[in-house]
């Protein structure tokens, strides 16, 4: 019996397992203590093994983080300090994550987010103005094996699936947050995606209203091996409120991505999206594209460095598109920036991106890109940086960059002109 109640600890579906079958493996281990000693069973890790699974399906879980920004600009331009001077220091991030194991298939997730990288407003300073529940869903299993999750939570594909590099702050298409309902059904290496929803932005809002649409998605991923990735998604955006609901100003959005592993280490990946626009949109193609390719290699595969290869082709008249090649720290200038949306020609964007692992604590990180608005009156953008990361202790680390950004000097008034630079200290704690 001693041997059975062994086997079956080391084999509980820490998923599936309910409080009721850990209350009876508990009793049993301390019942067939002894026996379990005199196999060889060590008791002290199996109490916590089961002490574990018991906590994850007991109270709540809470967790966070925050970040402190101290940035010191040139004094030329206020792209990077929201305030005009040339040093800004403020509280860039603070969450609360709460989660809660409702019962053996239902959990609920829910963050409050605060700081000025969520609405871009008081910066500086964490304010009721700069506070939001940003995730709140809850997730259960319907009959069949089908994934639901109602409720409020981010929508980005491209990042599920690696297709942007790890300090770039955004895909091309995405990232957003929705309210509504997503299903999920696995059929072994195939997964597909449906999500009903509304309140969210797709970055091109009519009246800057993000109740203006409703939206619907499927995603189809398919993966039959450790090499190879095929996917495609759908996003139907339909304007069904406001000036949306009164002129055709739906977007319809289509991509396809792919991707293919040569080793572990080195992956060539891609992705291509088509829109079809509403007959209301002034802009000069009703079917703009946009499209990228990355060589991704990674560190084990150079020994010293990581290298990311990145092209991008855009058509100005593409609708929803985030900034680009920019670094993930909210409210910062990005070479995408002057891209002339609506105009009948095609940005180009390339980006280098490289990061070193020194060790567990010491890390680095550079990037080099540049953008080409396919117009003779647009100078093209070029922005570098270079940081070093390095982690105090598990829960403490710290970031020091040094970013450049240059838009060049003979630009229209109403584009972004001239050059400016941030150095940027940041503390980071995770709790």
């Amino acid at each position: 019996m001693a041997s059975v109640v062994a086997r079956a600890l080391v084999a509980v579906d820490a998923e599936k397992a309910s409080k009721q079958d850990l209350e009876l493996l508990k009793k049993l281990v301390m019942e067939f203590k002894d026996e379990l000693d005199a196999l060889g069973v060590k008791v002290d890790k199996i109490d916590k093994r089961v002490a574990v699974l018991e906590d994850r399906l007991g109270g709540w879980k809470l967790s966070g983080s925050f970040k402190f920004d101290a940035n010191f600009s040139s004094d030329d331009n206020d792209w990077y300090n929201g305030n005009g001077a040339s040093t800004e220091f403020h509280k860039e991030w603070f969450d609360l994550t709460f989660r809660k194991q409702i019962e053996e298939n239902t959990s609920l997730y829910a963050r409050l987010r605060m700081g000025q990288y969520v609405a871009g407003t008081g910066r500086g300073d964490i304010s009721g103005a700069d506070t939001r529940w940003d995730r709140i869903f809850v997730d259960t299993k319907l009959p069949y094996n089908i994934d639901l999750r109602v409720g409020r939570f981010l929508l980005d594909f491209e990042g599920d699936n690696g297709l942007y590099w790890e300090y770039d702050a955004n895909p091309i298409y995405g990232s957003y947050r929705a309210d509504g309902f997503q299903l999920r059904k696995a059929w072994n290496n195939f997964t597909a995606t449906a999500v009903i929803g509304r309140n969210f932005s797709g970055g091109y809002d009519y009246t800057n209203n993000v109740g203006d649409y409703m939206g619907y998605i499927l995603d189809l991923n398919w993966k039959p091996n450790e090499k190879f990735m095929l996917g495609a998604t759908g996003y139907w955006n339909v304007g069904d409120a406001g000036i949306a609901d009164v002129a055709d100003l739906d977007v319809n959005n289509y991509a396809i991505y792919a991707g293919f592993k040569f080793t572990p280490a080195i992956e060539l990946k891609g992705i291509y999206y088509f829109q079809n626009l509403g007959d209301q949109w002034l802009v000069m193609e009703d079917s703009p594209k946009a499209w990228k390719a990355v060589l991704d290699v990674k560190q084990e595969a150079l020994k010293f460095t990581s290298l990311w290869l990145q092209y991008e082709q855009v058509d100005n008249s593409f609708l929803g598109l985030n900034q680009q090649n920019n670094m993930d720290w909210g409210v910062v200038p990005s070479i995408s920036d002057n891209r002339p949306i609506g105009a009948d020609s095609t940005s180009k964007f390339w980006m280098i991106g490289a990061t070193q692992q020194w060790n567990e604590k010491w890390s680095t990180f550079l990037k080099y890109a540049q953008a080409d608005y396919d117009e003779d009156w647009l100078d093209d953008a070029k922005n570098y940086t270079i940081g070093v990361n390095y982690q105090y202790t598990p829960a403490v680390a710290f970031q020091l960059t040094y970013d450049h950004i240059d838009y060049g000097d003979t630009n229209p008034a109403d584009y972004m002109n001239g050059d400016n630079h941030v150095v940027k200290f940041r503390t980071t704690v995770n709790f």
